[in-house]
């Protein structure tokens, strides 16, 4: 089994798999002041021609840092937000629909709480690892039912050609 090392969450390591931006210390333009500010227009996430988006949460509690698998979805980007912990996440590169997998070029990166992840079309990726011992809550936003309608998903059956995340 082949390993992949972690990596601290960075615009231009980032920027093939899609853009961040930390919801909880904003940088952005703000409206008003303590104790009401309002940050507008900080990060956004294409939804295709859908017209409704839907939050749901993804419930990760620790598990072997083994990626054995990946999906990605083709007409719309996806928003992950780990809401009460780190997570790590593992994201390739967009690929021909009949190339298959691109394993050996995934990444992993750490993603602080309260920092959302806009992952663009076509990004492989999969559930999240909590970043440590403790589970970890994810609010991941994408259009209605794509997880039926909009999503390649392949498991790694050999475990040869699975990787193991590393710090």
């Amino acid at each position: 089994m082949n390993t992949v090392k972690v990596k601290e969450l960075e615009a231009v390591a980032f920027q093939t798999y899609g853009a961040f931006a930390n919801l909880v210390n904003p940088t952005a333009y703000g409206f008003g002041k303590p104790p009401v500010q309002f940050f507008r227009d900080i990060i956004q996430q294409q939804i295709g021609e859908a017209t409704t988006v839907s939050y749901s949460i993804c419930r990760v509690e620790p598990r072997p840092l083994v990626i054995g698998s990946g999906e990605y979805h083709n007409r719309c980007c996806e928003g992950i937000l780990p809401i009460d912990n780190d997570i790590l996440i593992h994201v390739g590169p967009g690929t021909h629909p009949r190339a298959g997998m691109p394993v050996e070029q995934f990444e992993v990166f750490r993603v602080p709480k309260g920092t959302m992840v806009v992952l663009r079309p076509g990004v492989w990726h999969h559930a999240p690892f909590s970043a440590n011992d403790q589970p970890a809550n994810v609010l991941v936003a994408l259009p209605e039912r794509t997880y039926v309608n909009d999503c390649e998903a392949v498991r790694i059956e050999d475990e040869e050609k699975k990787l193991r995340i590393v710090e």
